[in-house]
């Protein structure tokens, strides 16, 4: 009698994950990001670190990154973090804002809803266009 082959795949659907990792883990440097019509959200669970010591940056207009760093060359901060992020195409740099309340780091990056279009000057266009190569 021949066994019928089971794809590894399906072997999600016989055991439940919360059997096979019963604890709920959390990576230590794990972000919330969620996403609303207006903005996208990041939040970080930072418990124990004071507000001076959290860092909000943003990077050549295209990266996020939150991280910890020390206020004065003698101390350390309560707990290292740092996390960077690849922003989207259309978000507003200049509206980010950030707020620290009770041990959570929340960060919104609103999105921008103007298209950014490029403009040519038609001082900058030729008069006469030169044929390069024509179709077959």
């Amino acid at each position: 009698m021949e066994l019928p082959m089971i794809h590894p795949a399906s072997y999600q659907y016989l055991i439940p994950s919360h059997l096979l990792f019963p604890y709920n883990l959390v990576p230590e440097n794990y972000v919330h990001w969620s996403e609303t019509p207006e903005s996208h959200i990041f939040s970080a669970d930072l418990p124990g670190v004071r507000k001076e010591e959290i860092k909000v940056e943003v990077e050549d207009s295209r990266y996020l990154i939150i991280r910890t760093e020390a206020i004065d060359e003698f101390s350390e901060p309560a707990r290292t973090f740092m996390r960077k992020f690849r922003l989207p195409g259309r978000v507003d740099i200049d509206g980010i804002s950030a707020k620290y309340e009770d041990g959570v780091l929340t960060v919104a990056v609103p999105r921008s809803f103007t298209r950014r279009g490029f403009y040519i000057d038609p001082a900058d266009v030729p008069q006469q266009l030169e044929t390069l190569a024509r179709a077959a």
